[in-house]
């Protein structure tokens, strides 16, 4: 790719996040996560690996776009022990996707209590350098995984292409998930699961009884703390909290308000039934 193409296309991006009120940044990381997407689907298509699903704030990004907080990490499942999913996911990124390549460097950090790997992808653009993304490579454990069709814009805008759908770990157990990282022994900087859960909620998108189960099942396995935990949240995190509440435009903007709804929507979940 000639240095011009290259300057054409951040031109292009600057003006696409200028025209919707986008922060450059952001659209950059959509832009490699759609890509990494991609890939992903491509592998999946060709039979090189059986499936994956995404987690995290990338997942709650790609469903509900600027609605999300925004994330820097992309959060990824796939099956096998941690040798095996890096070993896959060399597989994967050899394929590339329509003119994005992908390099995975030789770094690698083990976090050993979620038994997850993170790498670091060098993301081209017709052989140029574009970004590098931090992956957070994690177990293919999910129960459910949802077709997601991509709620990001900007693509089509920049004359990239995205894939139609992309598998994200299914939304009712990523709440339980949420709920269990913000409530347990390891919680110390998982404020931001808060607003998380209760963004899904107010965006209509929570069903309290599918959370129950998916809660009482993770609950059990993680074997840390008893279902329903306590929705008494840390003081420490009163600032960060409101902070992400202004962010995201969320109704509740003091600590005292978002703690309430907390207790709320974690009552409408343990009390949840089917009948």
């Amino acid at each position: 790719m000639s240095a011009k193409r290259l300057e054409r296309l951040e031109k292009t991006l600057a003006r696409v996040a200028r025209e919707q009120g986008l922060d450059q940044e952001r659209l950059r990381r959509w832009v490699s996560f759609l890509a990494l997407c991609g890939v992903l689907e491509h592998a999946v298509e060709s039979g090189v690996i059986e499936t994956y699903y995404l987690k995290g704030g990338v997942a709650m990004e790609l469903r509900f776009a600027g609605a999300a907080r925004t994330t820097k990490d992309f959060d990824l499942g796939l099956e096998g022990n941690r040798r095996e999913r890096i070993s896959r996911l060399e597989e994967v990124l050899q394929l590339g996707f329509d003119e994005f390549t992908f390099r995975l460097k030789p770094e690698m950090h083990q976090m050993e209590l979620a038994d997850t790997v993170r790498v670091e992808v060098a993301v081209q653009y017709r052989t140029r350098a574009w970004q590098t993304v931090d992956i957070d490579l994690g177990p293919g454990e999910a129960q459910e995984v949802d077709l997601v069709e991509p709620a990001i814009t900007g693509m089509a805008e920049m004359g990239l292409p995205m894939a139609p759908h992309v598998r994200c770990l299914g939304i009712n157990e990523q709440v339980a998930q949420k709920l269990h990282a913000c409530t347990g022994p390891h919680r110390e900087d998982r404020a931001r699961d808060v607003l998380d859960i209760l963004l899904v909620d107010m965006l209509g998108k929570l069903d309290y009884v599918r959370t129950r189960v998916a809660a009482e099942r993770i609950f059990v396995e993680r074997e840390t703390h008893a279902f329903p935990p306590s929705a008494a949240l840390p003081v420490g995190w009163r600032r960060e909290l409101e902070n992400l509440a202004r962010e995201l435009g969320y109704p509740a903007r003091n600590a005292e308000g978002i703690e309430a709804k907390f207790a709320a929507v974690l009552q409408a979940i343990a009390t949840a039934s089917a009948d």
